[in-house]
């Protein structure tokens, strides 16, 4: 069974409160579930993990070496300002998917910019919930 680590970034604790017309009004707990059901249902073993701290989530990544056989990253706001968990997951050289629950390419100029882009296998952005399952797919595929 493949181990996938799911990643949730800065204020992604926060759904369901923060922005509800462009995040919707699901809260975090729903999105949990819904990673946790997907990645039942394709058999794969999914750790659900959040962090507003930067450090922290360069932690969840440093430890899933040897443990998880990819990782997938909505870093947040981190997604356009750390070098820090861009290093970390080039460190780790796992597969890893990039999500955005929003279109970012269609937002403010500042956040059509990911550093994780950078060494991420694939981005999907601006699918809601659906694209944790578009990248447990993706990963699932892998070899």
């Amino acid at each position: 069974m493949k181990k996938v680590l799911v990643i949730n970034g800065a204020n992604l604790n926060m759904l369901g409160i923060r922005e509800p017309g462009l995040y919707g009004t699901a809260d975090y707990a729903a999105l949990k579930k819904y990673v946790e059901d997907e990645a039942a249902f394709l058999g794969i073993s999914a750790e659900v993990v959040q962090s507003n701290h930067e450090g922290e989530i360069v932690g969840f990544i440093q430890k899933a070496l040897g443990v998880f056989d990819g990782i997938i990253i909505n870093a947040g706001g981190y997604t356009h300002t750390s070098v820090v968990i861009l290093d970390a997951l080039k460190a780790v050289g796992l597969p890893c998917v990039e999500v955005h629950l929003t279109d970012i390419y269609s937002r403010e100029e500042f956040r059509r910019f990911s550093y994780i882009s950078l060494y991420a296998e694939k981005t999907i952005a601006g699918l809601g919930f659906e694209g944790y399952k578009r990248a447990l797919e993706y990963l699932n595929e892998k070899n």
